[in-house]
């Protein structure tokens, strides 16, 4: 499950319930819902087995991860459909990260190094080696981020969560954390994290809380003339962001990381399937955390009503659920 993304629309926050999208155009547009009521599909984390197979692209008995929505099977055309392959040395079960969920943690290390290094970037840790990072969040896309950065070489990765059961998540991690509501983060990270008489803060912020206080928050981490790379999902607009302030006078930049295009001119070299197989690495460094750490629950899959409804009211708190036929 993508809490965020499903939770929104079970709590009716997500602006495709409400506007229609013109893809052409860009842009969301009154008359009539992109997703209207009732909502048929949700989800795009699945990993499952071929069961039978017409073509030889795709041989039965294969683990495969894809993104057809919460189903307990589903016919595949891989003509049409992405299937990624998940590797004998990775367990089946963290295949739910590579089809969708890992390239949009890794597209946004893509966003960090194309804003170093424009069309010429290598790998993913372009853009975080050496460097210090901040993430803001300590969801499934944060420490996911995170643990990208560190395995690309960062220098310093600092995770910033209010919530003491995230936070503690991110530790088993391996993963540094801070209170953004104990002593002043901003103040803590420019004391430490210093590059010359005037300059401090993070030299990249990954931004994966979807509050505007949270943007403020990684605004306020920078050193001047810093990048937010935002990888969040915003359902009730930025009244709390102030513009003002340290954006205005440190010169700051904010690039929106979403998974539906890498950075510009990358297109050609950086496909899903190439973020996908950086994803593939990942779990393999960091896999048995992952599975231990992050996924917090498997229930059966006749359970996913359930489960949806205590997470939506707050009964529930869990870093990831998978649901199991």
């Amino acid at each position: 499950m993508s809490a965020g993304t499903e939770l929104s629309y079970l709590k009716g926050t997500n602006p495709y319930l409400s506007a229609g999208w013109d893809a052409e155009l860009g842009l969301f547009v009154a008359g009539g819902a992109a997703s209207p009521y009732p909502v048929t599909r949700l989800g795009y984390m699945e990993v499952g087995r071929v069961t039978e197979s017409r073509t030889p692209a795709v041989t039965e008995g294969a683990t495969v991860a894809m993104t057809y929505g919460h189903r307990t099977g589903y016919r595949v055309d891989p003509r049409i459909d992405r299937v990624v392959p998940v590797p004998a040395d990775v367990d089946p079960l963290l295949g739910i990260y590579l089809a969708h969920m890992g390239p949009i943690c890794a597209n946004g290390l893509l966003h960090a190094a194309a804003d170093l290094y424009g069309h010429t970037v290598h790998d993913l840790g372009d853009g975080v080696r050496g460097r210090r990072v901040a993430v803001t969040g300590a969801g499934v896309v944060a420490l996911l981020t995170a643990l990208f950065a560190r395995l690309g070489g960062a220098a310093s990765v600092v995770v910033l969560d209010p919530t003491p059961e995230r936070r503690a998540v991110a530790e088993a991690l391996g993963l540094e954390t801070l209170d953004p509501d104990g002593a002043d983060p901003a103040v803590v990270l420019k004391t430490r994290w210093r590059h010359a008489a005037g300059d401090r803060g993070a030299d990249v912020v990954f931004q994966c809380r979807g509050q505007a206080s949270a943007l403020h928050l990684a605004l306020r981490l920078l050193r001047p003339q810093g990048t937010v790379v935002d990888l969040a999902f915003y359902q009730g607009g930025a009244d709390a962001l102030r513009l003002g302030e340290e954006f205005h006078h440190n010169g700051l930049s904010v690039r929106c990381a979403q998974i539906g295009r890498v950075p510009r001119g990358l297109a050609s070299t950086w496909d899903r399937d190439r973020l996908s197989a950086e994803t593939v690495t990942l779990l393999r460094e960091y896999g048995d955390l992952v599975r231990k750490h992050l996924v917090s629950a498997v229930v059966p899959f006749d359970e996913a009503a359930t489960v949806l409804r205590e997470m939506a009211a707050g009964r529930r708190h869990e870093s990831q659920v998978v649901l199991a036929r």
